[in-house]
């Protein structure tokens, strides 16, 4: 097999077999195959696409590049969640304890955040002490003790992954949708969850800018599932606003606290509960998604959420009394913006608002920046409220850097218009 072959039949728009999709994927792991044939494939993917058969060899071809987590000495049933990336989402640290607390296995392997977009990690390290390293063998073993771990990906799962998408972002051939489909599908696959449910975020602060590429996307993924005969359930979600109020990792884990606690901001709240139903259902512990709903509900009302938190937190080192008193996390000096003028609020552009948020510190510019968990962003209007000139629109939380610039950004991301708007969280879902 000649890999130059490969590429051309690529570059023509032909079907590639297992067998050679298995042969370049090998190669390139074990660095025969270089790194200016792969960037080669991948543009030649970029503008001729893949068959949904293609892509699942092409996952499965990735995610045994690595090793794989066996999650079959875990008793019950195994679920996952995975975000496409959005600002102010705190989703994991709401979602999983509140769906382990139900008896549910909450495997999860987080990253970091790049970008405007905030990581889970680094969000869970606000916590002081809270480690998110840990080996496999301990990992299966917190999962089946307390129902939930939340662990960095390990350097040996899809090797090949690691490797594409430093190249994809350095070649322009990040946004095709067989590369992203396969991208997040073979780290999923690699994870040995029964089932999952992806949020497919849409809008100014999404990566799919748009509802109809985004379907495309979830249908995709949902097809390699069916393939691998796992359940997966994608939920489209709207990240044209920030989901609830707070940006930046303190902030965003004393949110998700007031959340475990039934206090959270009504979107993250309602994300929480939708994307945990499908879960609870996947599980059979209910007949159908209102039951599911409800089961949730009762886990918050009654705290044992929120104990699960706790539990996880106590499980990974950290500090558990940050759970109980909010004042323990450092914060930078508030800062309020006010409105320039009256009307409701038509956008809050999440980009922009999250690029601020990572100029203040919040984030990285690059893998090496070091992060500033202290500052961030808390919206005290979202989108469909009405303000007047002067009133306040947003806290931010600030430290030495970009202060400046990083107003500039919050301004602009604000429109305003004389009707009313109302916005939609859940646009569609795939199942």
């Amino acid at each position: 097999m000649n890999v130059v072959d490969i590429i051309i039949k690529k570059r023509d728009g032909q079907t590639l077999t297992k067998e050679e999709i298995k042969y370049l994927i090998e190669g390139y792991t074990k660095d025969i195959i270089p790194d200016y044939q792969m960037s080669a494939f991948l543009m030649a993917t970029y503008f001729k696409g893949m068959t949904d058969e293609e892509t699942y060899n092409l996952t499965m071809a990735m995610k045994n590049s690595g090793k794989t987590i066996d999650l079959s000495r875990i008793q019950g049933f195994k679920v996952d969640k995975h975000s496409t990336g959005g600002v102010g989402d705190k989703t994991t640290l709401v979602l999983a304890p509140m769906v382990a607390s139900l008896g549910i296995k909450f495997a999860k392997m987080s990253g970091r955040g790049l970008g405007h977009t905030g990581g889970t990690l680094d969000k869970l390290e606000a916590i002081r002490g809270f480690n998110t390293k840990m080996d496999i063998e301990d990992f299966i073993d917190q999962v089946e003790n307390i129902n939930l771990a939340i662990i960095g990906q390990s350097e040996e799962i899809d090797k090949a992954d690691k490797k594409m998408y430093a190249l994809r972002d350095v070649t322009g051939t990040v946004p095709s949708i067989p590369l992203i489909a396969s991208s997040i599908m073979s780290k999923k696959l690699a994870a040995g969850a029964d089932a999952i449910v992806l949020d497919v975020k849409v809008g100014s602060g999404a990566f799919m800018k748009n509802l109809e590429e985004a379907k495309k996307l979830a249908e995709l993924m949902k097809n390699i599932g069916d393939y691998a005969k796992k359940k997966i359930t994608c939920v489209l979600t709207n990240m044209d606003e920030p989901l609830g109020y707070a940006i930046g990792n303190s902030l965003e884990v004393i949110e998700a606290i007031d959340t475990l606690n039934g206090r959270g901001p009504k979107d993250l709240t309602e994300l929480c509960l939708t994307l945990g139903s499908y879960l609870v259902l996947d599980s059979n512990l209910v007949k159908n998604l209102e039951e599911a709903r409800a089961l949730l509900l009762e886990q918050i009302r009654s705290g044992k959420a929120l104990a699960t938190f706790s539990e996880l937190v106590k499980a990974q080192d950290g500090n558990v009394d940050y759970i109980y008193h909010k004042e323990l996390f450092d914060l930078g000096e508030e800062l309020i913006i006010y409105a320039p003028e009256s009307g409701y609020i038509s956008r809050i552009d999440s980009y922009k608002i999250g690029h601020a948020s990572m100029l203040l510190g919040s984030g990285r510019e690059n893998l090496d920046s070091e992060i500033d968990y202290s500052v961030g962003i808390v919206l005290s209007k979202k989108v469909g409220d009405y303000v007047n000139k002067g009133e306040e629109i947003c806290k931010m939380y600030i430290g030495d850097k970009n202060v400046d610039e990083a107003i500039e950004l919050v301004l602009d991301a604000y429109s305003y218009s004389e009707n009313e708007i109302e916005p939609k969280l859940i646009l569609d879902v795939v199942r």
